[in-house]
């Protein structure tokens, strides 16, 4: 690691720890291993989806995708303050950052070309998938390459691409929430893409309430510090009456902002709001709730089940 990374104050012991309902471990099992082969299913299936036209390409996406989420035992709620495409060009979109959930889900609204650390390449099964989905993997760990991924991204964006970024360059476990980073803003600006907001937000159902979720984050979720993959999808699968709700917000013109700082600023409010403390994150750091809502624009939702 080096200094100008940033941290995240979630640890997997203080975070990553599910209170609500629980699944046997029967059934869990079912669910991983469900889960695994629809996984193994997307690798197999690129190279016959890649041939197809844009369109049909991106209908398969999100349906695989949402199959995966769902495979995992957690309901998607969707809720679109705005169209899902926009009008012209690229489009970047930005999303809040809690757990290797959030790429699937992404990709089951707006599937996209996803910016991905280096090390991801690496990982059983979602490695080799996410190689062959278009990732952008970038070296989180030299400064040096960062020009060098902008550049990537933007001429990514200039072929009319979607790209999926999470600008807080860590996970948080959705009691807070960390600063945009603006570099990969900055390839919006150079290739004129629009930057789309989005709002990750999970919940667990309580004890011997399974159709209704409480109030707090859903610890299971989280997928944060030194917390192993394996562990990780073993608590998801576990955890009973999970919902993940993707809030599609209105776009941002990166034109219309002065630089990549404020454009990033702006993207940050309307997924998290304000920068400027308002509680207490984790471990006791100031920081924004990550389920903050669009209270004046109530948009209708949908349900994928």
């Amino acid at each position: 690691m080096t200094g100008w990374l940033p941290v995240a104050p979630c640890t997997p012991d203080g975070c990553a720890r599910h209170t609500g309902a629980v699944r046997a471990p029967l059934p869990a099992a079912l669910l991983l291993l469900a889960g695994c082969a629809l996984v193994l299913l997307g690798v197999a299936c690129v190279p016959l989806v890649r041939p197809l036209g844009t369109g049909p390409r991106l209908r398969l996406t999100r349906r695989w995708a949402r199959a995966v989420v769902r495979a995992f035992g957690v309901r998607v709620l969707v809720r679109r303050h705005a169209p899902d495409r926009a009008p012209d060009g690229g489009e970047l979109v930005v999303a809040n950052h809690i757990s290797w959930l959030d790429i699937p889900l992404v990709a089951s609204v707006l599937p996209g070309r996803t910016v991905a650390k280096r090390e991801i390449r690496g990982w059983p099964l979602l490695g080799p998938l996410a190689a062959l989905g278009g990732t952008l993997f970038i070296d989180r760990d030299r400064l040096r390459a960062l020009p060098a991924a902008v550049r990537d991204i933007a001429t990514a964006l200039r072929s009319g691409s979607r790209v999926v970024v999470f600008p807080e360059g860590s996970t948080w476990c959705g009691r807070g929430g960390g600063v945009f980073r603006p570099a990969v803003f900055q390839a919006a600006i150079d290739s004129g893409a629009t930057v789309r907001p989005v709002r990750i937000t999970y919940r667990a159902a309580a004890h011997g309430a399974a159709a209704h979720c409480s109030d707090r984050p859903a610890g299971a979720v989280a997928f944060v510090g030194t917390d192993p993959l394996a562990a990780s999808l073993w608590r998801v699968v576990r955890a009973a009456g999970l919902t993940a709700r993707v809030d599609v917000l209105a776009p941002i013109p990166a034109d219309g902002e002065a630089g990549r700082r404020a454009l990033a600023r702006r993207a940050r409010a309307a997924v998290l709001g304000p920068e400027e403390p308002r509680g207490a994150g984790p471990s006791g750091r100031p920081g924004q709730t990550a389920v903050a809502s669009d209270r004046a624009n109530r948009p209708a939702e949908s349900v994928h089940h």
